[in-house]
């Protein structure tokens, strides 16, 4: 009975571990104006999912606190863009996205994770 229970708590761990980081997303902040602040702290981005108007430019202003190696660059693949973030100071990334869709943007070893959704 007790291999039962070990067994049957394992499989409900591992639910919960698939759900929370494989199918929850964030709440997307809308901006509101053509810049948005988003900090690098503690292995995230936060917000981690902007929604922008498709086709018109936006600034994104990364602040990194987070000393870690892994926070030291932002990366948007399907953009070209990579950028290299300096601790405790403000950068500016500047993106028009070619059209409405979801881009992802990370750091350079895809564990801080976020999505631009254009619309």
């Amino acid at each position: 009975m007790t291999v039962i229970l070990v067994n049957l708590g394992g499989v409900i761990l591992v639910a919960f571990i698939v759900w929370w980081f494989w199918m929850t997303k964030a709440k997307a902040q809308r901006a509101g104006t053509s810049t948005i602040d988003i900090l690098v702290d503690g292995g995230t981005f936060t917000p981690s999912r902007i929604e922008v108007a498709a086709g018109k430019e936006v600034a994104l202003r990364f602040f990194r606190k987070d000393a870690s190696p892994c926070a030291e660059r932002v990366v948007f693949d399907e953009l070209g863009i990579n950028v290299e973030l300096p601790i405790d100071q403000h950068k500016d990334v500047l993106i028009t996205t070619p059209g409405a869709g979801e881009f992802s943007f990370t750091c350079q070893m895809q564990m801080y994770r976020g999505s631009l959704v254009a619309k």
